[in-house]
């Protein structure tokens, strides 16, 4: 039985494996925790091009309206999707939509309201977690002064 304690007691006392045991119980979730943020950073990114993009389709619009460049939907959806794409806000074009609506209450006299939205499935890097992609929806009215 001695020989047993003997053994137990030098177990007990060896270190040696403990850093390896730790990192192995704490490193996946350290290792998740980090993937998490960083997710959190690329769909706050997306978010911000997605909100930029569409005031600048809407200025762009006011600004065609104005000159008298009449636009359709057809050409403010286009152009809203091109903004999205190119720089700077270089956003995935197979994951980027966007449609051109008549408001359906028109609030303001004396102008015609349209409503953009645009819409972006954000890319996932923690799909292994069993994560659906989100979707990022962001709307906004453009006011077209009637003449």
């Amino acid at each position: 039985m001695s020989a047993l304690r003997q053994l137990a007691a030098r177990l007990r006392a060896d270190r040696s494996g403990s850093v390896a045991v730790e990192f192995a119980l704490l490193g996946a979730a350290f290792l998740t925790m980090l993937l998490g943020v960083l997710q959190v950073g690329i769909g706050m990114q997306n978010y911000n091009a997605i909100r930029s993009a569409s005031a600048d389709v809407a200025r762009y619009t006011m600004v065609q309206y104005e000159t008298g460049n009449k636009l359709n939907m057809t050409q403010i959806r286009n152009y809203a999707l091109s903004a999205g794409q190119n720089a700077p806000y270089l956003l995935d074009f197979a994951r980027l939509d966007a449609t051109v609506d008549t408001a359906d209450v028109q609030r303001v006299d004396g102008a015609t309201e349209l409503t953009l939205e645009m819409t972006y499935t954000v890319p996932i890097i923690i799909g292994f977690l069993g994560i659906d992609e989100p979707r990022i929806v962001y709307q906004r009215p453009i006011f077209l002064l009637d003449e």
